[in-house]
């Protein structure tokens, strides 16, 4: 049933203390991006059009982050239903300031490096963790019927604020950037400790009880590795999530390696800079807007999340096409148009998912799937950064400087062909951990009973 304006303003009123931090919060990380291509190029290859070297640093920066993100998705998702959204976000969200500071305090060679480190750990620690927390925290508070809905307006929502930050990017000197940044960051923790409301109903500690600190970690190191086996336990009796996690892995290997290598592709092709990177970013963000906040609740009763689902990765090949065949300068901002339609991924990707398992488990899943992502993240820039720099350069075997979009493609096309046997109504097979060990628990009962 297709929900009306006031159903959805409705719908979005437990999500309002949520969505303001997070708001601030994209506008500090979306401004940097831009800048971010110019800062890094000056300081590793002053004078150069191209920059090989800062390609091979992000490609392996995102492949150290793919690594240690299939182990901090699923610990700060398990944590997040033990201990609370909260904590969790206020822990997650600030990491990019100390990142920041160092860029703002010098753009030096060093300093660059020094930024790429911290910013590594910042990434293990947010990158993905954050919408999988949030997405948790939606399912807490929103029907099942009006959670696509809440999770294309926040989406949608993440886009306007893109926008807002990119326009700051496009205005601002270059050198008051990370300084605003950095204080919109400290605005966003702050409004998040004081107005955002934990959902759990979190267990009272026991007081008085005295531990070792040997026990504590073994029994930390037990629970960890209990919930891990839930995790395995929820998404092997689960079609949906299980072909979910085909999808998302394929479609982020293809995409993950464009967004890595897409900015320093069009400054060193057709001399683009921060001001013409924050204009597509820019027409990419204000579609996004009106795909997800305004098309989205329209046609997603009509096609189901499947239907959206196919679409938009559909978008995302013939955007991926274009790039790699971009023979002028306004080439790249027709292919950003198709960012319009593959932005509904993600939030049709959070609701396939938020159907598939029962309320108590909805960080785990999420986190899987993230974790999923994490992973083709940690092999996309292996194979699509050397093959962007190998084709920009005078040594490509044959002139084609997108050969790696049409590569990436070949990715996303699989992940379609996933996508177009998904059938989430019928495949869905709720599994709650807790329950079942309980009712083992209680099978095994009159067996010890006989014996005694």
């Amino acid at each position: 049933m297709r929900l009306g304006m006031r159903e959805q303003m409705r719908a979005l009123q437990p999500v309002v203390h949520l969505l303001v931090p997070l708001c601030i919060h994209w506008i500090a990380e979306e401004m940097t991006v831009s800048v971010l291509v110019d800062v890094t190029s000056a300081a590793l290859c002053p004078g150069h059009k191209s920059c090989p070297e800062a390609i091979y640093l992000t490609g392996l920066q995102q492949t150290v982050v793919g690594i240690f993100k299939m182990i901090s998705i699923p610990i700060l998702a398990q944590l997040a239903d033990e201990y609370g959204r909260k904590l969790l976000l206020l822990i997650t969200t600030p990491t990019s300031i100390i990142p920041f500071a160092v860029l703002a305090w010098d753009q030096s060679r060093t300093s660059v490096y020094a930024y790429l480190v911290l910013r590594t750990f910042a990434y293990i620690m947010s990158q993905g963790s954050i919408f999988c927390i949030t997405a948790a925290y939606v399912a807490d508070v929103v029907e099942p019927n009006k959670r696509a809905v809440v999770y294309g307006w926040m989406t949608g929502l993440l886009s306007a604020f893109h926008v807002l930050g990119n326009f700051l990017a496009r205005f601002l000197p270059q050198a008051w950037i990370f300084q605003v940044s950095i204080a919109l960051l400290i605005v966003s923790f702050i409004y998040m400790k004081i107005f955002l409301v934990e959902t759990l109903t979190l267990e009272p500690q026991i007081s008085g009880q005295h531990l070792p600190g040997s026990t504590i970690i073994l029994d930390a190191l037990k629970k960890r590795w209990s919930s891990m086996k839930d995790n395995v336990l929820i998404v092997k009796n689960s079609i949906t999530l299980r072909r979910m996690s085909y999808i998302s892995f394929f479609y982020d290997l293809g995409m993950t390696g464009i967004s890595n290598v897409l900015l320093y592709y069009l400054k060193s092709v057709f001399g683009f800079n921060k001001n013409q990177f924050s204009e597509i970013l820019m027409v990419v963000g204000i579609g996004s807007i009106f795909s997800q906040i305004l098309v989205l609740p329209f046609i997603n009763p009509f096609l189901g999340e499947k239907g959206v689902l196919c679409i938009a990765i559909t978008s995302s090949i013939f955007y991926a096409w274009l790039y790699g065949v971009a023979w002028a300068s306004w080439v790249p901002y027709v292919s950003a148009s198709f960012g319009v339609i593959y932005v509904l991924v993600k939030p049709s990707t959070f609701a396939v998912v938020s159907k598939a398992v029962t309320s108590a488990n909805q960080a785990k899943a999420q986190g899987f799937i993230l974790s999923v992502q994490a992973l083709a993240s940690l092999f996309s820039p292996l194979v699509i950064s050397p093959l962007t720099s190998l084709f920009i350069s005078d040594q490509a075997p044959f002139n084609c400087k997108g050969f790696s979009f049409l590569f990436a493609s070949i990715f996303m096309v699989i992940s379609l062909i996933h996508a177009s046997v998904l059938n989430p109504e019928s495949d869905n097979k709720f599994v709650d951990c807790e329950a079942r060990e309980q009712s083992e628990e209680s099978a095994q009962e009159p067996l010890l009973t006989q014996h005694q």
